[in-house]
């Protein structure tokens, strides 16, 4: 059992809202089931993490200022404990840890080393390397069309709204899953361009009523009405909340009376979910491929989260943490 204590590691650490810092913090000694992970990348999420960056997460256990965010990191297993089964040197991908005293671990995962539970530590193939921090949106995504059941998923998209990263996640998936290409909404001209494999439309070109799956992933919560009015009518529609809102959602009772819409709420991906998406992306089913656009070093983490929030030319940004 290693008995070294450990060093303080770089972490980026949002102090206060929109005040953003890489400070020293001490990494949390390992317990017999922990390894250590060196951390080769983490990602930017633009939903959450925007969130807490600029302070409208809606309340969140856990949730205070300073605070380490981020869960997509991608690693290298240095150290075990005596219980830990996990191979030195093993890649691994880490869904966020709590790792620090010194912070709120609000996901814990944007650090140079992370100590966390080996059962939370997933194994990856060699040759990943950056595309491993798209587990945890690829999970969501699952999660959403499989609303966490073990079985086949109960719900398919045919309409997607938005086209950044995860919007392209929940389409490549429902190709891999070997259903139909869906249709996908997106206002930004720059996310239109290109093929897909499935249509990337503007809103205002699309007439079509009979929707039977609506996955919304843009976070606008001004858009449901909107959706509700291209459903199936007679109870065959639903439209699934894929995004992260901080804003109330309403709805006008009439048209989802007239249409018996149903409308679900996609929660937090689970081990199951990762598990599956792990495997398809491992059989080659599910392509990561051209999603992560953009890539940093942690001491230009400011111009970082500035671009990943920003620019609609970014659809993933990762922070490159081997320098």
């Amino acid at each position: 059992m290693p008995t070294a204590k450990p060093q303080n590691v770089r972490a980026i650490v949002f102090v206060s809202p929109k005040v953003l810092a890489v400070q020293r913090l001490e990494l949390a000694e390992m317990g017999a089931g922990d390894v250590e992970v060196e951390v080769a990348y983490s990602g930017i999420s633009t939903g959450t993490e925007r969130l807490l960056w600029d302070g409208s997460m809606p309340p969140f256990p856990g949730l205070s200022y300073p605070l380490v965010p981020g869960y997509e990191s991608v690693g290298t297993v240095i150290r075990r404990g005596a219980d830990a089964p996990l191979e030195i040197g093993q890649t691994v991908f880490v869904p966020g840890s709590y790792s620090f005293k010194e912070a709120a671990n609000v996901f814990g995962g944007s650090a140079e080393r992370l100590v966390v539970a080996h059962s939370r530590a997933v194994r990856l193939p060699p040759g990943m390397g950056a595309r491993g921090v798209l587990l945890a949106l690829a999970a969501t995504a699952y999660h959403a069309m499989s609303g966490g059941r073990a079985d086949l998923p109960p719900g398919v998209p045919d309409l997607i709204v938005g086209h950044g990263v995860m919007g392209r996640l929940l389409a490549r998936l429902t190709l891999a899953l070997g259903f139909a290409p869906p249709t996908v909404w997106e206002t930004q001209a720059t996310r239109r361009a290109g093929s897909h494999g499935y249509p990337v439309i503007h809103p205002d070109e699309d007439s079509r009523k009979n929707y039977r799956g609506i996955y919304d992933v843009s976070g606008d919560a001004g858009l449901l009405n909107v959706l509700i009015a291209r459903l199936l009518p007679g109870g065959g529609g639903e439209v699934v909340l894929a995004g992260f809102y901080k804003d109330e959602l309403r709805f006008a009772y009439a048209p989802a009376f007239m249409r018996e819409a149903r409308i679900r709420i996609a929660a937090q991906w689970s081990p199951g979910d990762l598990a599956a998406v792990t495997t398809l992306v491992q059989t080659g089913a599910l392509d990561l491929e051209g999603l992560i656009t953009h890539t940093e070093s942690p001491e230009n983490a400011q111009a970082a989260y500035a671009t990943a929030f920003t620019d609609p030319d970014c659809l993933k940004m990762v922070l490159d943490w081997r320098t």
